[in-house]
């Protein structure tokens, strides 16, 4: 029987939101196999993710730069090589990931399933059904690695201490502190502003908002809300994700953020537009109930898509079904 592989090389590239939620399979995976290393290739951006779990360290792609195309691929392959794994865990699984598997040749390598056959059947209306989460599409993959995990009690790291800077920017008060991140990939997975700035109004009157976002065109539209501190572009990821771990809850769309706050260990309220939790993308380790829905009576072909890229045009709106009353009874609830 060959032996149980020493270290794993986890491949998962991109976005923001599914290498967030490899973390707290990682954290399982470490907490119930403390003798296995990994190394997880990803974007350096994303470096932040993994700051305080045992036996892991990135490597970073540059897939823009030296390992750019096949032969940077390549060059890629023998830096790998150099670390002496002994198994590769592709949670990614897409062209590039498969060109550089060809490369370890020898190496043992498992792929994630993504289920595209099931998520094609969702979207197009055939089933309407949970689909297996994305947390466990990954820990699939590390049990045919030989490692059965168990992500049904979970753990979460400490709340972290804030720095003097993120402090200055803070403030000191009583306040519940609530995270609100309003935006998402596309207008489809975004509550419509006008309607937020209802909840944020509503909500900042008796707690203290912080504001989530990115990229000047974010920054700009955050900065019109009143009463709220804007955090976008003013904090580095690290400081971002100490202040997260510090908040009370946190509001998000099916987007980045949400897989932020729940690897964190925070309680995530989700909204969803044309996407649907069954796809398996909720938030880690999160209540059914904290996926707030648009109304499928009135907009019965969600969900639309898988990532909410494709929809008919009188659904671009969908989660406008979804009251501000609805949201802030949720957040109070919770609070």
């Amino acid at each position: 029987m060959p032996k149980p592989p020493k270290h794993i090389l986890v491949i998962r590239m991109s976005a923001m939101g599914d290498v967030a939620m490899t973390v707290p399979v990682l954290r399982a995976f470490t907490q119930q196999y403390p003798d296995v290393k990994f190394t997880v290739l990803t974007r350096a951006f994303f470096t932040p993710f993994f700051r305080d779990l045992p036996n892991v360290s990135v490597f970073s792609a540059e897939v823009k730069g030296k390992h750019k195309g096949i032969f940077g691929l390549w060059k890629l392959s023998k830096e790998l090589e150099r670390l002496n794994i002994d198994a590769v865990a592709d949670l990614h699984n897409v062209l590039r990931s498969k060109i550089l598997k060809l490369f370890l040749f020898g190496i043992k390598c498992i792929q994630i399933d993504k289920g595209r056959s099931e998520k094609k059947a969702l979207v197009s209306g055939k089933v309407f059904k949970q689909l297996k989460t994305t947390h466990q599409r990954y820990a699939d993959v590390f049990e045919k690695l030989g490692f059965k995990l168990d992500l049904k009690n979970p753990s979460f790291p400490k709340q972290s201490i804030l720095n003097d800077k993120t402090l200055a920017i803070l403030g000191s008060d009583t306040l519940k502190w609530i995270g609100i991140a309003p935006f998402a990939t596309y207008e489809s997975k975004t509550y419509p502003l006008n309607v937020m700035k209802e909840v944020i109004s509503t909500l900042s009157k008796t707690h203290k908002i912080l504001l989530f976002g990115g990229g000047q065109h974010e920054i700009d539209l955050l900065n019109s809300f009143d009463n709220t501190i804007n955090l976008a572009g003013k904090l580095s990821l690290n400081e971002e994700l100490d202040v997260i771990s510090n908040l009370d809850v946190m509001l998000s769309m099916d987007s980045g953020n949400a897989h932020l706050a729940a690897m964190l260990g925070m309680k995530v309220i989700t909204i969803w537009g044309v996407t649907h939790p069954f796809s398996g993308f909720t938030p880690f380790s999160q209540p059914e109930d904290y996926a707030l829905l648009s109304d499928r009576n009135q907009f019965p072909l969600i969900p639309t898509s898988i990532y909410g890229n494709k929809y008919p045009e009188d659904y671009k709106e969908a989660s406008r079904s979804i009251s501000p009353k609805t949201i802030i009874e949720k957040i109070e609830s919770i609070l």
